[in-house]
């Protein structure tokens, strides 16, 4: 059933839930409204390398920072323990150092920083310390990107995540759970729900059903989409007259990404034709964390191939996640251990986990270059890939010298193999960088200073 409506009489109960149509749109939680709604589903050239090939940008975000003593390469980047598995790659990828995400600490607001960090990571924001309606952030920079070069493909955005979806109650310390389980944010209040099931995310992009029925399925799916947003763009414009006046600029917001959804429909339409992928329908959510990863992460490879969209967030595991990791031995919660590193032996447990990240990580990359775009490059070739989080330290809760991987040689722009040190500076500055790569040429993002120097 593509809508579950509650019947509850007042408007206080009213909640939609919309699925199958591919975009995850967290609607608003209204102080004048008890319960707040959500819609999950399926809908000059900029973006472009000089060689006429599409510019992909993507971001991985890992979990409750890294154990630093094995994390850094040395000047002349020779690689540590952790990142050994990315040696065979060391030409395609730069290390950065020196990277701050400042709002990302307590400053006046205490503890929490499991979720400050993974809202901080994308945003370069402080979130608004709250467990309520009143979520506050900022836009991520992916978003960012989608809204001025995402009318070009079918899809805007990717938001995936291999871990589990909270958007409602009080998750760390006082703040939403909206904050530690989502990366992308297409406003300030407004996060974008990463889909958490495989077989979703590729019906999402390429039809559902077997390579031969999925034009039919998708065309249908389009039909539905339609119908569906005219309901709920009706319904939503009633909810109006029930709102207070302090939740008009949100209800606004709301509409503004409706619209959105509808341009991107009216888009699609016109784009009748979905690629031929010669793959399998994956699975649901697999058992294997590190088999799940890797699903997730030849999503990504395979949107990108298609051109089906050309940015796209994975959440590897939402900061603070205490998973175990039996495949590795490691029976010890993640979370825990990092608050144990003082022990040498739960220390190296640590470095264990980072390493096994990074080995899924190495495999995506793997892929990508073996992968040739469309103007004989690689596809890694023309990526720019950000690996990482905005927890430094694990034990201690830091966020300065930040734990940074950038794949990719965005279509020839910038040297890699190399171990860059930064300075001091918000991490934020290497997003303005990149969507000046990208062709969206802004001058301020977050709480950046000025641009990343990365030539």
């Amino acid at each position: 059933m593509l809508i579950r409506r509650l019947q509850s009489d007042p408007i206080s109960r009213r909640r939609f839930l919309l699925r199958g149509a591919g975009l995850a749109i967290a609607v608003p939680a209204f102080e004048s409204i008890s319960r707040g709604a959500m819609i999950e589903g399926t809908t000059a050239n900029l973006a472009t390398a000089s060689s006429g090939a599409p510019l992909r940008m993507a971001f991985m975000s890992i979990p409750n920072g890294v154990q630093q003593d094995h994390w850094f390469p040395t000047e002349n980047f020779e690689l540590n323990e952790t990142m050994r598995p990315l040696e065979g790659l060391k030409s395609h990828f730069q290390v950065l150092g020196g990277l701050d995400h400042v709002h990302a600490t307590p400053g006046p607001d205490g503890a929490g920083d499991h979720a400050r960090a993974n809202a901080t990571f994308l945003t370069g924001a402080r979130a608004r310390k709250t467990a309520g309606s009143d979520i506050h952030v900022g836009i991520s920079v992916d978003q960012v990107a989608a809204q001025a070069v995402g009318h070009q493909t079918r899809l805007p955005s990717l938001e995936l995540t291999s871990d589990i979806v909270r958007n409602s109650g009080s998750c760390d310390s006082g703040y939403a759970c909206a904050y530690q389980y989502n990366l992308s944010w297409s406003s300030p209040t407004t996060p974008v729900t990463p889909e958490p099931n495989p077989r979703l995310a590729f019906e999402r992009m390429f039809g559902a059903g077997d390579p031969s029925e999925r034009r039919a399925n998708f065309a249908q799916r389009q039909a539905t989409e339609r119908s569906v947003l005219d309901f709920i763009l009706e319904d939503a414009r009633d909810m109006q007259h029930a709102l207070s006046s302090s939740d008009n600029r949100k209800f606004e917001e709301y509409l503004e990404v409706l619209r959105g959804v509808e341009k991107r429909i009216q888009s699609n339409e016109k784009m009748h034709e979905i690629p031929e992928i010669d793959a399998p329908t994956p699975p649901g959510i697999l058992a294997d964390f590190g088999e799940y990863m890797g699903l997730m992460y030849d999503l990504i490879a395979l949107a990108f191939q298609s051109d089906t969209t050309r940015i796209a967030t994975l959440l590897l595991a939402y900061d603070g996640s205490n998973r175990t990791f039996p495949q590795i031995g490691i029976s010890e919660g993640h979370h825990y251990l990092t608050h144990n590193q003082n022990v040498p032996r739960l220390a190296k447990k640590v470095a264990e986990i980072d390493r096994f990240y990074v080995q899924c990580f190495r495999n995506f990359l793997q892929k990508l270059e073996s992968i040739e775009d469309v103007d004989g490059q690689s596809l890694l070739h023309n990526c720019m890939i950000v690996y990482g989080g905005a927890i430094a330290d694990g034990n201690r809760h830091t966020h300065a010298n930040l734990p940074v991987i950038l794949a990719g040689h965005a279509g020839g722009q910038w040297p890699t193999g190399r171990f860059r040190q930064c300075g001091k500076v918000p991490m934020s500055n290497l997003f303005v960088e990149m969507l000046h790569r990208f062709g969206v040429p802004v001058e301020q993002f977050g709480d950046s200073t000025g641009r990343l120097d990365l030539n």
